[in-house]
């Protein structure tokens, strides 16, 4: 039965069973690594049969799109939230709290790093993870030019790229710094980030 056709039940049990899936797959991923993983210990995770989770997906490399894509999908949804809110430039720096917080935990991180190796030695999970990226940083580079613009600035696209890298690189860097010391200050990093985010956004270039 194809997507269009299912009940909504249906296709709540069937989101819940890919749910399912991907959270198998990412303690999977984090344990074993991407290649240490096979469908048949994913599948054993998840309790459910390796013909289930190819029902669901082909292949290991489609879980990995699966799991970029739901990443994204919490990135672009942040990025609206913050252009919609009152004072953009404020939203944005409250949220550093959150954002050290995430990239911080060792789960996710672990994850994440390790999708970003195996993206590294596979040139079709670089293609996904490259597309996302390009997604993410095309829509951090509009909040980032809304902020700019209502302080008067008028930047042009080269400066707001080297934002949104520095921006990337802070949180993405975070991560390997929270698996190296993971006794850090956190609350100092935080405001460290904060004062940082702040001044890139307000000083003139």
């Amino acid at each position: 039965m194809s997507a269009e056709h299912r009940s909504p039940s249906e296709q709540q049990r069937a989101e819940a069973r890919r749910e399912q899936i991907l959270c198998a797959a990412a303690t999977c991923f984090r344990n074993s690594g991407f290649h240490g993983a096979s469908i048949a210990q994913i599948s054993k995770v998840a309790g459910m049969s390796a013909g289930h989770i190819y029902h669901y997906f082909d292949n290991k490399e489609a879980i990995i799109a699966a799991i970029v894509e739901r990443d994204l999908e919490y990135l672009l949804t942040l990025s609206a939230e913050l252009r919609a809110a009152r004072d953009t430039r404020e939203a944005m720096i409250e949220h550093v709290t959150e954002g050290v917080r995430r990239s911080l935990e060792p789960l996710e991180a672990g994850l994440k790093l390790e999708v970003v190796a195996e993206a590294a030695r596979n040139p079709h999970v670089a293609d996904i993870v490259r597309s996302a990226d390009d997604v993410c940083r095309n829509s951090l580079a509009a909040t980032l030019r809304a902020i700019r613009r209502a302080d008067g600035h008028d930047d042009d696209d080269s400066a707001i790229a080297s934002m949104v890298e520095l921006l990337a690189a802070m949180f993405e860097g975070l991560m390997i710094r929270g698996i190296r010391n993971p006794q850090m200050d956190r609350a100092a990093v935080t405001r460290r980030f904060q004062a940082t985010l702040r001044l890139l956004l307000t000083q003139g270039y």
